[in-house]
């Protein structure tokens, strides 16, 4: 089977593309037909040695398939050959075969098809758990999103609206912002690119304030960090919450916490994939909410581009250029 291989930590352009043996399950464990490998911008940073996970070399990039179930080992109970499922894998989702164990797949419902599956998991998943369980998220509140027109970005947006919340995107050009606002922002603004001037800086806290009838986010989700934290932490409401989501701008921010105090608002940090394995029963519970909110059409990814597996490089060039708008995904098959 062909596969997408990092050999040595670099750019995509370092990537090679090679015949590997296909895998056997091992107990527990399910081969995976891939059909589809969503691109995220883990991706770019884990071929680079940047990312919070580090796999040995070589690996595959991709953190998120689905596909079809080909092979099952010894104790596999809820799955079997020929079932359709998303796969969650961290990393080696950009290859043809791929070995999961069970708990890491779950079924696809029949109106989903594969490349609209492969784009689901992570970010959906990611922006539910922000806004439902780290921000408690009310109907009625203001949400407001940076990088509004990313993958969980737009995911937030989207499902912000289906939570009750008034929705306002932020993003880096007109186009963008008009992408959030056909999925379901209220409101929209442009902001700078980066590094930000001090004026940058509260031009954007005070754009945050006037959209917000001057009283400020109830909630804030930032995937971006860098120069946008700060002004961003600077326009919250009282009592709102700051979701970290992460750092899509480069640099981890370093905020005066004293504008925690004054404006009385939670920092909080959302971090998915730990949460799916260390509250699994939770997990499963918003999996069962995401896939109802796709089926009633309040949820669905908006899947810009698809690329063959042979062009991971310029799909991953186009998540590192930030000229993605919603999800890119390879074909696999």
């Amino acid at each position: 089977m062909k596969a997408v291989l990092c050999k040595e930590f670099g750019p995509p352009e370092k990537l090679v593309i090679e015949d590997v043996p296909s895998p056997e399950p091992k107990e527990g464990e399910v081969v995976l037909d891939v059909h589809a490998a969503a691109v995220n911008f883990p991706d770019v940073l884990i071929i680079q040695n940047l990312y919070q996970f580090k796999p040995p070399l070589p690996f595959s990039p991709g953190g998120e398939v689905s596909g079809q179930v080909a092979k099952v080992g010894a104790g596999v109970k809820n799955v079997k050959v020929g079932d359709r499922v998303i796969g969650s894998c961290g990393w080696n989702g950009f290859r043809e075969e791929l070995a999961l164990e069970e708990a890491r797949v779950q079924p696809i419902p029949d109106e989903m098809d594969y490349v609209t599956a492969s784009a689901f998991l992570m970010t959906y998943g990611t922006s539910h758990h922000a806004l439902k369980d780290r921000a408690q998220i009310k109907p009625g509140e203001t949400l407001v999103v940076l990088g509004a027109a990313g993958g969980v970005g737009l995911a937030a947006v989207e499902l912000g609206k289906a939570m009750g919340a008034k929705v306002i995107a932020g993003a880096s050009s007109e186009d963008k912002v008009q992408v959030a606002k056909d999925h379901g922002a209220d409101d929209g603004f442009v902001y700078p690119s980066g590094p930000l001037s001090k004026d940058q800086q509260k031009e954007l806290s005070e754009t945050i304030k006037k959209l917000t009838g001057g009283q400020g986010a109830d909630v804030l989700y930032d995937p971006v960090g860098g120069d946008y934290a700060e002004p961003a932490l600077r326009a919250m409401n009282w009592d709102g919450r700051y979701l970290v989501v992460g750092f899509a701008a480069g640099d981890i921010p370093k905020v005066p916490l004293n504008l925690a105090l004054l404006k009385g608002c939670q920092i909080v940090g959302v971090f998915w994939g730990a949460f799916t394995g260390r509250e699994r029963a939770r997990h499963e519970e918003n999996l069962r909410e995401l896939m109802d909110l796709f089926k009633a059409g309040k949820v669905k990814p908006h899947v810009s581009k698809t690329f063959k597996l042979e062009e991971a490089a310029e799909a991953l060039n186009e998540m590192a250029g930030r000229k993605v708008k919603g999800k890119v995904v390879l074909k696999v098959r």
